[in-house]
């Protein structure tokens, strides 16, 4: 599976461009600020449904347009499928395959699997809980379509109640102490029927990230032992903030001990109007050689767990899905010493499709049959047809 040609209309800094792709390792070429980073960067949302740069949508709809379109041509066994997302500045993005029927983001991610490696997978080892709960969703949702519809749901309910929980927090402002106004009392009693949906819906969450840590660990300890070079061990730690699930799974005991918890920290909660405790607030870490790797792994410890958290990622995808992803490696070379250039590029040369971003000629990959792609000049082509349209 490869994928022949990608277009954009209205992402980011796009009003409209098609990119003509082939097997192998392609190469976008062009300096920085051309947006060279929003195109690989649009084959990830229409990858996964969501992009590892922002938190919302709206930021991909090209200022001044109301929605953004990611189209691709998927080369499969001599077939081509055309893939497009439609991302809306307000609401949920929807898909269409071939033309057909719209289609809900649960029915259409992970049809195409992909995989990027970027400056910012440092983070993933000792930055934001976010960037490493945005990773085990992605990679899930890649895995299993269904897990997007859970990790929405689960949003949904936390968003929920957490709005209940800001009107009772006024509540007691304005009346003081736990005086509650007739509306308040209804939000209560709402309350507690968000809170139990909350907690069975975070339960599945919480158990499929788990899943997928436990999935992870082998190819990444494999994968970081080789990548330096020596005896090192890895392990990657859940920190779920629904510990219960760890010990009693899914389970009617696990939601008695996490409904319980809730009771306990109802006043913090009504006090702060906002959730203190859920899936949205898990995170994982990087435990080597014994030691934390935040705040204990040197830089090229770092750079080297995240490039292997990333090739686990795609050992993983390419294992169950029976199909090699699209690896993307966005302006990574100009971050990496030479010994780990090569350590990728071998890896590269292995898969049926690379698409890698560079702003310098020297960050060019020293390989054979690589399909150059001078993004300025195909901006530039695109640009004078448009104006030889409207003319």
């Amino acid at each position: 599976m490869y994928i022949s040609r990608l277009a954009v209309d209205h992402y980011r800094s796009w009003e409209s461009l098609v990119v003509d792709l082939q097997p192998g390792i392609n190469v976008l070429y062009g300096r920085n600020g051309l947006g060279k980073t929003n195109l690989v960067e649009a084959l990830e949302v229409l990858s996964t449904g969501s992009s590892h740069r922002v938190s919302s949508s709206a930021p991909l709809v090209q200022r001044g347009q109301h929605k953004a379109t990611v189209r691709a041509n998927v080369q499969e066994d001599e077939h081509t499928t055309t893939y497009e997302l439609t991302i809306p500045l307000r609401g949920a993005n929807r898909g269409r395959i071939n033309n057909g029927s719209s289609l809900y983001m649960r029915d259409f991610v992970g049809r195409i699997s992909c995989v990027c490696f970027s400056p910012d997978d440092q983070h993933l080892v000792a930055g934001d809980p976010n960037g490493r709960r945005n990773f085990l969703d992605q990679t899930a949702s890649q895995l299993d379509p269904s897990y997007y519809q859970l990790k929405q749901d689960v949003t949904h309910l936390a968003q929920q109640r957490g709005a209940l929980l800001k009107q009772l927090s006024h509540s007691q402002e304005v009346l003081g102490g736990d005086s509650y106004t007739d509306n308040s009392q209804a939000a209560l009693s709402t309350l507690e029927v968000w809170t139990a949906q909350f907690i069975q819906q975070g339960m599945k969450l919480t158990e499929r990230r788990l899943q997928l840590i436990r999935s992870l660990q082998g190819p990444i300890q494999d994968i970081y032992q080789q990548l330096a070079g020596s005896d090192q061990s890895v392990h990657m730690t859940y920190l779920p903030s629904f510990a219960e699930v760890i010990d009693d799974g899914v389970s009617a005991q696990s939601a008695t001990r996490i409904s319980q918890h809730f009771q306990r920290i109802y006043a913090g909660e009504v006090a702060r109007g906002q959730n203190l405790i859920g899936p949205q607030r898990d995170d994982m870490a990087f435990v080597l050689n014994g030691m934390e790797a935040k705040g204990y792994a040197s830089n090229g410890e770092e750079w080297t767990l995240a490039l292997a958290l990333r090739l686990a990622q795609f050992q993983l995808l390419a294992q169950e899905n029976n199909h090699q992803p699209i690896l993307i490696l966005d302006d990574v070379f100009a971050q990496l010493d030479e010994h780990r250039r090569r350590q990728i590029l071998n890896f590269a040369n292995d898969q049926n499709q690379v698409i890698i971003t560079v702003a310098a000629a020297t960050d060019l990959p020293q390989v054979d049959d690589v399909h150059v792609i001078d993004v300025a000049d195909i901006a530039d082509q695109h640009r004078i047809a448009m104006e030889e349209v409207s003319l």
